[in-house]
């Protein structure tokens, strides 16, 4: 990997570090920081697919009061750079979402040590507050967001300087029975994450687009923009729809339509 690449991919784990604790611009996001890692080294359209993949993974990552959920940002930074310095083969994407897992965890690991270092400076921030010095206040906030920015662009500039023959070296060392293993899991886990989509927000109006959906899937000739722009046309093709279901029953839209989350989103 070039110089160039290296300060740009620094920069973009430095960007996906903090994004993971302000969830602004969402670099932190699989299918973002992994399509930045491509677009950065000149594998992007290998980097996008991974990032999609691990993109439905992530979906079902979410805090949960004091729990914290596996680090999407050091899984997705860490795994492109690995998947990169391998060659970016279509071939090892299971293998590079298979090592995305420990690497959730061992991202896990080092945000809850940054956490407890960000402890000691919200105490410090309490007491320039107190004197009155919003200026340190300001200036201590900025150093425990750098510090989470940090904690991923270290280990991925570490990566980076791992020579490609290396790290090829290593994934052609690794048995077929574990890199085998690791596709089919990986595969397992992005059906999961697509079961959890589809549970989320499936209702009897929108099965119909699902399917759809899956039929056009198979259709290979239709570009990008030609499943955009179908996507568009069946929205709003579904907004009529539900345009006039609601005004012959006299209620707004999603209303009676036996969709909780519908009815909430309608009253508003």
């Amino acid at each position: 990997m070039s110089a160039i690449s290296i300060v740009l991919v620094a920069i973009v784990a430095f960007l996906a570090g903090v994004e993971g604790i302000l969830d602004e611009f969402q670099f932190h996001q699989p299918l973002v920081a992994c399509t930045l890692i491509g677009l950065v080294t000149g594998h992007l359209i290998p980097c996008v697919m991974l990032g999609g993949s691990l993109q439905m993974i992530a979906l079902g990552w979410a805090n949960i009061g004091a729990a914290v959920a596996p680090d999407a940002a050091l899984a997705s930074i860490a795994s492109a750079i690995i998947f990169v310095e391998g060659g970016a083969n279509t071939s090892d994407i299971g293998t590079a979402i298979g090592l995305a897992v420990p690497l959730a965890v061992a991202g896990l690991f080092l945000t809850m040590i940054v956490r407890t270092i960000s402890v000691a400076i919200v105490h410090v921030m309490d007491a320039e507050g107190a004197k009155g010095n919003l200026g340190r206040v300001d200036m201590w906030q900025i150093i425990a967001v750098c510090l989470q920015g940090l904690r991923i662009m270290l280990p991925a500039i570490a990566l980076a300087f791992i020579p490609a023959s290396t790290v090829k070296s290593f994934l052609a060392s690794m048995p077929s029975w574990l890199t085998d293993g690791m596709t089919i899991g990986g595969g397992m886990v992005v059906a999961v994450g697509y079961a959890m989509v589809i549970n989320m927000i499936a209702t009897r109006e929108v099965w119909p687009f699902f399917i759809i959906g899956f039929v056009i899937a198979a259709i290979t000739q239709l570009t990008l923009i030609a499943i955009g722009a179908l996507g568009v046309a069946l929205m709003l093709l579904y907004l009529q729809l539900e345009g006039k279901g609601g005004s012959s029953n006299g209620s707004n839209g999603a209303s009676g339509t036996g969709d909780p989350l519908g009815d909430i989103l309608d009253d508003y």
